[in-house]
């Protein structure tokens, strides 16, 4: 994605949020690509693989759930940002646990869209491997000496809160939902209530406002996010 223009394919079957996308992303420095429907991005992903696909969900010949899963079982490992409505956070999860990288919800502003398509090309461009620092604002994260600070102030976390930590720092920027979270903490059998309960101990003690949180965020219905690194 080096000496030239990042290749976005956007993938909605409404002519006016095709256009919005295509203005308001070329003005963004991104080379964009336009597909109608599900066989038309077939075609534009085999006929020249993008950076990125901006996918909506609601397509008229196949749902973006089945397009999404069809290429993660070939093997593309694209990142995919999809739209969807404001009220389908069922439909949101489903998209995300079959391998979509962020989401954004109709109605949506081009900078909110641009911020996850960034996100979401940098997360996929990072080396294999951890940092050995995290930094966002006044949280710092030492991953391998499992050092917790904010301001400059250690934090001590229990071995669950620090886990949870861990894994968000490791997916910074990214919503990770109730489901991956739970897998990654305790096994698919767990209860979501157990994360709530973790995540809110968790806030105690590293946000300023607790009920006002600056690092780790809710997307309602979906799971959470933490702040993207410095």
């Amino acid at each position: 994605m080096t000496g030239s223009a990042v290749k976005l394919l956007v993938v909605d079957d409404e002519p006016p949020i095709r256009k919005l996308l295509r203005v308001g992303l070329t003005a963004q420095g991104y080379e964009v690509q336009e597909a109608a429907n599900a066989a038309a991005a077939r075609q534009s992903v085999a006929d020249d693989m993008p950076d990125l696909i901006v996918l909506d969900l609601g397509l008229p010949d196949k749902s973006g759930h089945d397009l999404l899963q069809e290429w993660r079982d070939e093997g593309l490992s694209m990142p995919v940002v999809i739209l969807s409505s404001r009220t389908d956070e069922a439909g949101i999860v489903k998209a995300l646990e079959s391998g979509a990288d962020d989401y954004v919800t109709k109605p949506f502003g081009i900078n909110e869209l641009g911020a996850r398509i960034r996100v979401a090309l940098r997360h996929r461009l990072q080396q294999q491997g951890e940092k050995a620092i995290f930094q966002t604002g006044g949280l710092s994260i030492d991953l391998v000496k499992r050092i917790v600070k904010v301001d400059g102030r250690e934090i001590k976390l229990s071995p669950k809160e620090y886990d949870i930590l861990r894994v968000l720092a490791q997916h910074a920027g990214k919503v990770l939902t109730h489901q991956f979270l739970l897998k990654q903490i305790w096994g698919p059998a767990a209860d979501v209530q157990y994360l709530r309960v973790y995540v809110r101990q968790l806030r105690q003690k590293v946000e300023q406002i607790p009920d006002q949180p600056h690092y780790i965020t809710t997307e309602t219905g979906v799971g959470y996010r933490l702040r993207e690194p410095d």
